[in-house]
């Protein structure tokens, strides 16, 4: 399918979604939104795609936020179902049963870095500059961006960074705690791609449960969120993967996952 705002590369096992608008700072339009569904649901259910890596067209940005040109022209009403589906989106990228990583290669602001938090890990260029910058606009972050910073994070340098809109480096955020790796800018994608490559070699079902016991069991007492973890534990047994894991280490060899 040919996609406008977005390309979607798929190489082996890895896919990648390249943001594709640089003359907008790869700024998240109505267009874009609606392309980035489509792109998700191919790789989520292409099962010969491991890992997802997301990132932006040029050297200037990631994403620079939603596309405040078409702010203007938008009621109460739409400004809410716009964040809402925004945010069913970044939630679904959130849920994938696989891997996505965030390759930060400049600019994340705004719905930028609320997109890149929805993601697993977050590798980033040291050139990358990340914030929350709507306040200046006199509105508020409304896909996650209170939300997810603040469990990152915590509550109060969230408050900070949305309170005063400020953008910070990429240091900065790693040090925070947002990010997990800051690289030279000409070095970032070999890096993703080395990660990737490493991703690749896992289990996907015993990945697609990690996953789940995680998001899942963040928010729940720790009693429910442990008999959760047992539960998918258990499941992994039923796996062929579960049996040549297990084979593999006993046998000194690497593993050779199929996905069942």
């Amino acid at each position: 399918m040919g996609f406008q705002t977005l390309e979607l590369r798929i190489e082996g096992s890895l896919a990648i979604i390249l943001l594709n608008r640089p003359q907008a700072l790869n700024a998240i339009n109505l267009a874009m939104v609606g392309e980035l569904e489509q792109a998700v649901r191919q790789v989520r259910d292409d099962s010969g795609v491991r890992v997802v890596v997301i990132t932006g067209a040029g050297d200037k940005a990631f994403a620079a936020g939603a596309d405040i040109t078409e702010f203007k022209a938008m009621s109460p009403i739409d400004a809410w179902m716009f964040v809402q589906r925004l945010q069913r989106l970044f939630l679904e990228i959130e849920r994938l049963p696989k891997p996505v990583i965030a390759a930060v290669n400049g600019y994340a602001l705004g719905g930028g870095c609320e997109l890149m938090m929805a993601c697993d890990m977050i590798y980033a260029s040291d050139a990358a500059r990340i914030g929350q910058p709507e306040i200046n606009l006199g509105i508020i972050p409304g896909a996650g961006g209170t939300q997810r910073l603040a469990r990152l994070i915590g509550k109060q340098r969230a408050k900070e960074l949305v309170l005063t809109g400020e953008m910070i480096g990429a240091q900065e955020a790693w040090g925070l705690g947002l990010l997990n790796k800051v690289v030279p800018a000409d070095q970032l994608m070999v890096e993703v791609r080395k990660l990737a490559d490493k991703l690749a070699t896992k289990a996907p079902l015993a990945i697609k449960a990690a996953k789940e016991a995680i998001e899942d069991g963040y928010d729940m007492a720790l009693e429910r969120a442990l008999a959760h973890e047992a539960q998918l534990f258990g499941l992994c047994f039923a796996t062929e993967d579960r049996a040549e894991g297990v084979n593999a280490f006993l046998e000194k060899r690497p593993p050779k996952f199929k996905g069942k």
